[in-house]
């Protein structure tokens, strides 16, 4: 099979995981949100960041490693899974004995028990990390797409069952550890691989090696991504924690379909022609701009019909939330080039230069959220886009050494798109604003959402914008 031919159909089997996932979670979240208050996504939203420093520090770098090593073998795999399992029960042991320290910090002594249980997923995780890096390897995603479907419907009943029965914030917890077991059990059950009682202290030091940079990379990549959290859960109430992660969820369902999904490809199909740079340069530009063809106008759109859209799906007592998200669009927009930019750092294999790049912007953020704070929520949201232009421009600076692709390149190619949708995004204003507003919600947002892509897709089709034609070569070939 063509090189083409397998990313066409990996592309094909990621998006339906990514779709099917965030179908379910989205369902099953709209009807949590009609249930449950803010303040209860809130505690939820509060121990998030503790979750994804667990799982940072669980795996990390050396399921990369594994992913990039072009000579694994048995002893690879048997000396990674052990240690992620030991690494595993470690974390989750100061988890559960920093849970107390962790409550009185946000002052809500109910997250000690909330923290405890729910981050028993660190070690359920822990014993399936392995099969999926050899199914990523393998770029075998249709079965991580059977794989994962099952798990989030099985993790939504559960949850909507209990929010039903009046268990409050506990049914998110359920949910969560509900989606991990059944995932984990499923991937033994799929995956032809089971360790071996073999470990390696060489064989781990070559991926620890590698992988470290890489962890303590994703460690601060989470801790920062989750740091506006932290500061709103601290400065700000519980449920001003559930409005942002309410926004936040609402701008990664596109983000996280499209741009996370394409992900999961582009790593090993970009180590596969590494040493290619003209190759590899044409195929990242491709996908880049592919991606964004597709985020822009979703998140342009959503952004103009933000009220309507929050109004009809989680009911008015989630409208605190609407110029949150609106903020946080222009963030998600550019998600991918952030994204792409650090891809190509990893396949060159220059973790440390992934890590100086992390320290570097998170010096950044803490700077920007020190001016911010005393200025309100809103400036701390703002903060979050000149962050992200920033961080973008020092990614593209150190990737043009090896695709020869500067920030500004790519800046130039991606702006024409961005205009398109934006151009799309005003007509639905000025005909939301002038026309629909005495109409239903359910009206406003089909109106403006099938005169925005009309405008956009007949546009750009009229300017031959490559993308477009690209996505359609793909949808018709599938």
């Amino acid at each position: 099979m063509s090189l083409k031919r397998k990313a066409a159909l990996s592309l094909v089997w990621t998006f339906t995981q990514q779709f099917g996932n965030q179908l379910i979670g989205f369902i099953v979240s709209l009807v949590l949100a009609r249930i449950l208050l803010p303040s209860e996504f809130g505690l939820v939203g509060m121990i998030a960041v503790v979750v994804a420093v667990g799982n940072a520090l669980l795996d990390g770098g050396l399921t990369k490693s594994l992913i990039r090593d072009t000579d694994c073998d048995e002893v690879d795999y048997s000396t990674v899974f052990f240690f992620n399992v030991g690494a595993g029960l470690v974390v989750y042991a100061l988890v559960f004995l920093s849970a107390p320290f962790i409550a009185d910090f946000y002052e809500q002594p109910v997250l000690t028990d909330i923290i405890r249980v729910y981050c028993l997923t660190i070690v359920i995780t822990s014993f399936s990390a392995v099969q999926l890096a050899r199914l990523t390897k393998r770029m075998d995603f249709k079965i991580q797409a059977l794989i994962a479907i099952p798990a989030a419907v099985m993790g939504g009943v559960v949850g909507i069952w209990m929010a039903f029965s009046g268990y409050g914030v506990w049914s998110l917890v359920w949910s969560g550890i509900t989606t991990a077991v059944v995932s984990t059990i499923q991937m033994w059950w799929y995956s032809s691989w089971k360790p071996r009682l073999v470990f390696s202290r060489s064989r781990f030091s070559k991926h620890f090696n590698y992988g470290y940079k890489l962890t303590l990379s994703d460690l601060l990549n989470r801790i920062f991504n989750n740091i506006f959290l932290i500061v709103i859960g601290k400065y700000f109430s519980a449920a001003q924690v559930g409005f942002y992660t309410r926004a936040e969820t609402m701008k990664q369902l596109p983000v996280t379909n499209i741009s996370r999904a394409l992900d999961k490809v582009t790593f090993p199909l970009f180590v596969s022609i590494q040493d290619d740079e003209v190759r590899l340069k044409r195929v990242y530009k491709k996908l880049m701009l592919m991606v964004v063809f597709v985020i822009s106008p979703v998140l342009i759109f959503l952004a103009v019909l933000a009220e309507p859209v929050f109004v009809f799906l989680f009911t008015e007592k989630w409208l605190p939330a609407v110029p949150y998200f609106q903020i946080l669009c222009v963030t998600g927009i550019l998600f991918p080039l952030h994204s792409y930019n650090l891809t190509i750092l990893n396949v060159k294999g220059r973790s440390d230069l992934f890590l100086k790049l992390e320290v570097v912007k998170k010096v950044i953020i803490v700077i920007t959220i020190i001016i911010a704070i005393p200025f309100g929520i809103m400036a701390l949201l703002y903060g979050q886009v000149v962050i992200s232009l920033l961080a973008f421009f020092i990614n593209a600076h150190y990737t043009s050494r090896f695709i020869s692709y500067t920030g500004w390149e790519q800046l130039k190619d991606v702006l024409p798109i961005i205009s398109l949708a934006v151009f799309g995004g005003t007509i639905i204003f000025v005909l939301d604003w002038f026309i629909m507003q005495e109409q239903s919600n359910l009206l406003r947002i089909l109106a403006g959402v099938i005169t925005g892509s009309l405008v956009y897709l007949s546009t750009a089709f009229i300017f031959k914008f490559s993308s477009l034609f690209e996505l359609s070569n793909l949808i018709l070939k599938r």
